[in-house]
């Protein structure tokens, strides 16, 4: 198993140990707030990386190309939940952004099927940078007077890039969609 592969189990395993320190009281509030921070951003670090490391040397791996962008979903997803338990984001803000991933999940199966790799979108990347600066951004819990239009403004351009992402992936690949 090559390093990049490896940094992206290690984005896996470091999920449940954060949630574990942002939703128990395993440590005291809010040091547990600021140890799950930190936790999260050397997983989202880990994401660039693997990346990085797998297209620089090449070690592109099948498994790589599966795994990284479900540890992705499982990192970005668990916080996200984690999130409307304790009140800091709305419910349907995760729901928009859980279906996105269910929706081209299914459509890279559909296209797998048909002997097709639908590869990851710069819009896609760029979606997933913006939810791990918001998910920083909330856990950072910043106090002072103009902090939550900075955190509502990574939010609103959090679900707008999940929606583009979206429309994207759908656009480009809508002849997986026909029927041969």
């Amino acid at each position: 198993m090559n390093i990049a592969n490896k940094l992206t189990i290690l984005r896996v395993l470091l999920v449940p140990i954060f949630v574990t320190v942002l939703m128990t009281n395993v440590l005291s509030e809010p040091f547990a707030q600021y140890v799950a921070l930190i936790i999260f951003i050397v997983a989202a670090a880990t994401d660039f990386l693997d990346g990085h490391i797998a297209r620089s040397r090449n070690l592109v791996t099948t498994f790589g190309k599966f795994m990284d962008p479900l540890a992705d979903k499982l990192l970005v997803t668990s916080a996200l939940i984690c999130f409307v338990e304790l009140d800091m984001i709305p419910a349907w803000i995760v729901i928009i952004i859980v279906s996105r991933d269910f929706i081209i999940s299914g459509v890279r199966l559909v296209a797998a099927s048909a002997g097709k790799v639908i590869a990851a979108s710069w819009w896609g990347k760029i979606k997933t940078v913006v939810q791990m600066l918001m998910i920083i951004i909330l856990l950072m819990n910043l106090n002072f007077s103009f902090a939550v239009y900075i955190e509502q403004g990574f939010i609103i351009i959090a679900v707008v890039l999940t929606i583009i992402s979206l429309l994207d992936y759908i656009l480009k690949n809508i002849e997986v969609f026909k029927e041969n």
